[in-house]
């Protein structure tokens, strides 16, 4: 979680016996920090410290932290720690980064020396953390200890760690339930981060809904962290199963509060308080799991109680383990319909029964073909037959090779135009070099040939690029090819779309190159690539997006290349 290569911003530089060190600081590692290198010594004058600009109080989109942090977007709030989740921007190297900060309890402002205590308190346990590192969790970057320039009034302290690409679990179960084993899967690696970390003798702080996030790859991350100050361990195993049983059942079982804050519907309770096991509420939950999460969020010492966040990531790897020993026998049905590649498919779904029209057209077809195939052996038949004649017909003449018939030199490239057909796609996925590559799973329908279907970008509140540059579609080819017109099927007009070049499909930005500029209109919007050199591939990069207000967005329902013809 540590990428402290220098003082996190607003510390003060390690001392050298009673003098504060002269040349440039060495590296420091939030472990080597002690309290009081986290404010100035009474003795350094006010001309030592950085000056920065003061900053009005509150946090809102735009704030800059500490003269390097821009918040960009408020993704969340933990009120029990006074902590706000935003993506940030670091002005310096350029990236998103997550950012936790700490606010003032309106109680607070009373208090100067309680608030800052709870702050000490908080950051302090951040600064222990720096340096522990691990895939279910989020890199800890910088931490802007109490009383940092450059932040708000009402700003304690700032984490920041690495942005997690991805989505919260609201989103995630917004489009429905997961697989029972895919939940296990996701809440695998944050087991593990909380079991290495309890080692250690840290805490995660996971019992928040808005501080976990689902990557791309399926896997649940801690993405936020200054957790309040009394969390414990026997709060993240809380955490763990809270998370398990958000993944499979759409509803968060601790605080209603939070639940609401995250956008989920707060568990179901028996008429004694009890929470509904997850098997009451959908089918096909292996006991396994329907245990471990009844065990994780259950009273200590009941019953089958989960103490341990070992015991956690333990259990979720046997589970997986064994859903892969037994992928070969058929599964109980878990109420998600299977997917493509799935080895045992959904033996109740409708079979359309055949077409006799289907089957006359084929049989038409077929017997075309066939004769086609004739005429052409027949064809090359005569042509090879006049070639070995017997000397009767006219001579062959073979033309010099420096000039064609019509005068243009032999070895000229063919002239490039016309329709040479479609040029098949080899692949294609979404662009998002700064974002979380919008809808993902859905952008492979711009080219399943079907109009009905489409991909489309996230709802922004704001146009490009106040929130980010722009979101593409990259679409590859199987080898180079050289192009005359594209064209993009789509709803939403006056899109503006950049039609780029790629050296790969996953080249930075500004290794790419335009080719030609298009605004969509509604229905089919043609785009001219005449001249283009050849490519393998193409982005289609959306700097302005249709809509306005507060709901901008752009949907892409096919795109179609043509070759060019010669």
């Amino acid at each position: 979680m540590s990428e402290l290569a220098s003082p996190p911003s607003g510390a003060a530089a390690p001392w050298e016996g009673d003098a504060p060190t002269t040349k440039t600081p060495a590296p420091v590692v939030p472990e080597q920090m002690r309290p009081e290198d986290r404010t100035p010594a009474n003795n350094a004058s006010p001309s030592d410290a950085p000056t920065l600009p003061a900053v009005p109080p509150g946090t809102t989109p735009g704030t800059e932290l500490a003269g390097r942090y821009r918040l960009r977007t408020r993704v969340g709030s933990d009120a029990a720690a006074g902590a706000e989740f935003w993506r940030a921007q670091d002005t310096i190297l350029r990236r998103d980064v997550g950012a936790t900060v700490l606010r003032r309890f309106p109680a607070d402002r009373g208090s100067e020396h309680e608030a800052m205590a709870r702050a000490d308190a908080i950051v302090a346990r951040a600064l222990r953390a720096g340096s522990f590192e691990h895939s279910g969790c989020a890199r800890l970057l910088d931490v802007l200890t109490p009383g940092t320039g450059g932040m708000p009034h009402d700003v304690l302290g700032v984490a920041v760690t690495e942005w997690v690409p991805g989505r919260s679990l609201a989103e995630v179960m917004a489009e429905g339930l997961i697989k029972p084993i895919a939940a296990a899967r996701a809440v695998a690696p944050l087991a593990a981060a909380a079991e290495e970390a309890h080692r250690h003798g840290l805490v995660l702080g996971c019992d928040h809904p808005q501080r976990v996030r689902i990557t791309p790859e399926g896997r649940a991350q801690l993405s936020f962290v200054l957790p309040r100050a009394d969390v414990t361990p026997a709060d993240d195993v809380r955490g763990l199963g809270a998370v398990l049983y958000t993944l499979l059942t759409a509803r968060w079982p601790l605080s209603s509060a939070d639940a609401a804050l995250a956008g989920l519907s707060p568990a179901e309770r028996t008429p004694a308080g009890a929470l509904l096991p997850p098997s009451e509420q959908r089918p096909g939950v292996p006991v396994e799991l329907d245990t471990l999460a009844r065990g994780t969020l259950g009273p200590d010492g009941a019953p089958g109680h989960v103490h341990t966040a070992a015991a956690v990531n333990r259990l979720l790897a046997e589970v997986v383990d064994e859903h892969d020993r037994m992928a070969l026998f058929p599964p109980a049905h878990d109420g998600v319909p299977s997917d493509p590649g799935d080895v045992w498919q959904d033996g109740g779904r409708v079979v359309a029964a055949p077409d006799p029209r289907r089957k006359r057209k084929l049989a038409i077809g077929l017997t075309a073909l066939a004769v086609a195939v004739v005429f052409v052996i027949g064809y090359i038949s005569m042509q090879v037959g006049s070639v070995f004649s017997d000397g009767n017909g006219p001579p062959i003449v073979v033309d010099s090779p420096s000039a064609s018939s019509n005068g243009a030199p032999a070895n000229a490239a063919p002239q490039v135009g016309g329709d040479g057909g479609i040029a098949a796609v080899a692949g294609v996925k979404v662009y998002d070099p700064v974002g979380d590559a919008d809808n993902s799973s859905r952008v492979s329908r711009v080219i399943d040939g079907d109009p009905s279907s489409g991909w489309s970008t996230f709802i922004y509140k704001q146009q490009f690029p106040a929130l980010k540059p722009g979101v593409g579609v990259m679409v590859s080819f199987a080898s180079a090819v050289q192009l005359s017109q594209l064209e993009i099927q789509s709803p939403s007009a006056g899109t503006v779309i950049e039609v780029r070049s790629a050296p790969a499909a996953d080249s930075s930005f500004r290794d790419t190159s335009p080719i030609t500029e298009v605004t969509l209109r509604d229905g089919t919007t043609p785009v001219s690539l005449a001249g283009s050199q050849p490519v393998t591939h193409v982005l289609l990069w959306i700097t302005k997006l249709s809509g306005g207000g507060d709901a901008n967005v752009t949907q892409i329902d096919e795109v179609q290349f043509h070759r060019a013809g010669s």
